[in-house]
């Protein structure tokens, strides 16, 4: 088992940045896959950004495609999500999740560590 801690939410205007970070610990950083996801009141979660564990691999949904960026160090034990051109519909909370070895994937169920989730709030 790892832990999962998010950082960098906040409130930011539509068109701006936010970078978030996924600190995890409890295991060696290098052998998980992580994805991260978000879910805004009312509806489902839903995936949008994955990295496997070389950092060889990434996959994003099409809605943020060319706006966000995943990324991780693995020897600062972190994974980032950069984000650019924010839109209000981009307001959720963010949730990293991560899965030992494999590749990234899009669906919720797939990984067995979560954390706690940060918000993002993008005004209009």
């Amino acid at each position: 088992q790892v832990q999962l801690v998010e950082s960098g939410g906040g409130l930011v205007q539509a068109g701006g940045s936010l970078g978030l970070s996924c600190v995890v610990s409890g295991r060696t950083l290098g052998t998980y896959t992580v994805g991260w996801f978000r879910q805004a009141p009312g509806k489902e979660r839903d995936f949008v950004a994955g990295i496997n564990w070389s950092g060889g691999r990434t996959g994003y949904a099409d809605s943020v495609k060319g706006r966000f960026t995943i990324s991780r160090d693995n020897a600062k034990n972190t994974v980032y999500l950069q984000m650019n051109s924010l839109k209000p519909e981009d307001t959720a909370v963010y949730c990293c999740a991560a899965r030992f070895l494999g590749d990234y994937s899009s669906t919720s169920g797939y990984y067995d560590n979560w954390g706690q989730g940060t918000q993002i709030t993008v005004s209009s």
